[in-house]
């Protein structure tokens, strides 16, 4: 069609389309107050440039995708997140989700754990096993991955500032099954940057902690190939409240500090970047998660390719984890959050996801009881095997209106970067830093989540069963799933039994050796292998470094 005639066409049909009136409603725009137009045209995508801005699947810059058959290939991996109470417990639901379609393992652990605490600990009462599963000493991640074959398995571990022993037993438990590390095949989310924005699961400051990250990168290169170092983490940034611009900026800010703070190490970018991995939220607005995720992919390769000059493919290829959105998840109408969930996973497998996990429909009231963990992994294999949605790669390319709504979440991305960047001088390490130090980012989701919450009140954002169809009759019963309290002592006493029989003088070796490397500056991965050999705890590891690296307080925004 000429454009002349386009336009014409384009007036008279907006001439006609005044005399249609919208229903009320406050206005027309994406969770994150993106405003959406009524109609989109070629008009709004004329600029596109298809071979610099979108490409083919496989192929740079991987708007469509960053394999060239997608899920003709292979479908994302099935991967619920898992872990309650002792290691056997969660050894059981391992294999429980493995017999019911499961293709990858992902491990949640329990506040104790995440925060570096040993279950004896008197800071651990009252949490232990509570919203994850206790792991204290290597003794516990055998009885966590007992009959499971470290080789024929892809592991995820949900742990960040401790992230080093988790790998380290992850490392010995496959050299005691007799498994080559470059067999091992796994992500560590070891995404601490995000910790300081949104989650607060922090022990050191900033700059040990990129240190540490710095060093599992550095020996994974070498020792463990196909393992993925770090998975970025945007997830816990959106629930937090970020909007999903904030969500991509922040996340792919921290990406690209991670790999400053390789080079600056002497790495070869090539060499640690095709094993950094993304892991983002999927939120129910539909079609802003689909273009968030095709903006993520093309961001990332641009900037690698120009700014870092990574020459491999690979460390151009921007993979992720999705999770939906468990902040969407409402404790009144609680089925309701089956259809959330659905609505959510589809996105993600239309926005190109590697793997994928659907949380439990009673997650805003419990841990997920296996009916609705089982539902959950029903709806990923309904979507995988009977929606048709995974025969065409990447279907919504070329719809004005998904590739107008991914531009404008892109340059709304690059406005986040440069006040970053500005922050830095130029470096996003330095600018992620500093504003680690003076709560930018921290003030920026704060805000954010404030202003949605106005939304909901004020009813322009409506949740239904909270602010709209509310049910007073409601009876809410989901099926029980309780952690039974001797979860607590019997894990106590299966640690002190481990320190008591160990070798205790040659823990303490191992421990000193550990703090006498980071006052060196060496990189600590295999001291920390070494300690966790002899079934050091996690707690002894992390208190040994603390002596060296000091802890980091919350930065208080206002």
């Amino acid at each position: 069609m000429k454009d002349k005639n386009f336009q014409e066409r384009y007036q008279a049909w907006l001439e006609k389309r005044k005399n249609f009136k919208d229903i009320s409603r406050p206005s027309y725009r994406t969770i994150s107050g993106i405003e959406i137009k009524d109609i989109y045209t070629p008009k709004d995508i004329e600029n596109l440039n298809y071979l610099e801005d979108l490409g083919f699947p496989g192929e740079y810059p991987y708007t469509r995708g960053v394999y060239y058959n997608m899920y003709r290939g292979k479908i994302w991996t099935m991967r619920m997140f898992a872990g309650f109470g002792r290691a056997r417990d969660t050894n059981e639901r391992f294999k429980f989700l493995i017999k019911q379609g499961q293709t990858g393992l992902s491990t949640a652990f329990d506040m104790p754990t995440l925060m570096g605490y040993d279950s004896d600990d008197p800071r651990a009462e009252g949490e232990i096993g509570r919203e994850g599963v206790a792991i204290d000493t290597l003794a516990d991640f055998e009885v966590l991955f007992d009959g499971i074959n470290l080789g024929e398995v892809s592991t995820s571990f949900t742990i960040n500032a401790p992230a080093i022993f988790i790998y380290a037993l992850y490392v010995a438990l496959a050299e005691k099954q007799g498994v080559p590390l470059e067999k091992i095949r796994g992500t560590l989310q070891n995404d601490i940057l995000k910790e300081y924005h949104a989650q607060n699961e922090f022990i050191f400051p900033p700059e040990p902690s990129i240190k540490l990250i710095v060093d599992i990168m550095e020996f994974s290169s070498q020792y463990t190939p196909k393992f993925n170092t770090i998975s970025v983490s945007g997830y816990h940034i959106r629930e937090a409240g970020s909007t999903a611009v904030q969500e991509l900026a922040f996340t792919l800010a921290d990406g690209f500090a991670y790999v400053e703070a390789g080079i600056r190490r002497g790495l070869d970018v090539d060499s640690f970047a095709p094993r950094i991995s993304f892991f983002f939220n999927s939120h129910i607005d539909f079609f802003e998660e689909i273009a968030k995720f095709r903006a993520a992919r093309r961001i990332w390769a641009r900037e690698m390719k120009n700014r870092y000059k990574a020459k491999n493919p690979q460390s151009l290829m921007l993979r992720f984890h999705t999770q939906t959105a468990g902040c969407s998840l409402t404790a009144q109408q609680p089925l309701n959050n089956i259809i959330r969930t659905t609505i959510e996973a589809l996105a993600a497998v239309l926005g190109g996801t590697q793997s994928l996990h659907t949380n439990s429909y009673d997650e805003a009231l419990q841990l997920p009881s296996e009916e609705a963990v089982t539902i959950a992994l029903r709806t990923q294999q309904i979507i995988a095997y009977e929606t048709g949605v995974i025969n065409t790669i990447d279907p919504l390319a070329g719809s004005y209106f998904v590739e107008a709504l991914t531009n404008e979440i892109e340059r709304q991305a690059y406005n986040y970067f440069e006040k970053i960047l500005e922050m830095g001088n130029g470096s996003f390490l330095d600018g992620v830093i500093n504003a680690v130090y003076n709560g930018y980012i921290k003030k920026e989701i704060a805000d954010a989540a404030y202003e949605f919450q106005k939304r909901v009140e004020e009813k322009d954002f409506i949740i239904v069963g909270v602010n709209e169809f509310v049910d007073e009759n409601e009876t809410i019963e989901p099926p029980k799933f309780k952690i039974d309290p001797k979860i607590e002592i019997e894990q106590k006493e299966f640690l002190k039994h481990i320190k008591e029989t160990r070798d205790n003088l040659l823990v303490k070796q191992k421990l000193e050796a550990l703090k006498l490397a980071a006052i060196r500056g060496d990189n600590l991965v295999p001291y920390v292998i070494d300690a966790v050999k002899v079934y050091a705890s996690e707690q002894e590891i992390m208190e040994t470094l603390k002596s060296v690296y000091g802890t980091f307080k919350e930065v208080v925004v206002i």
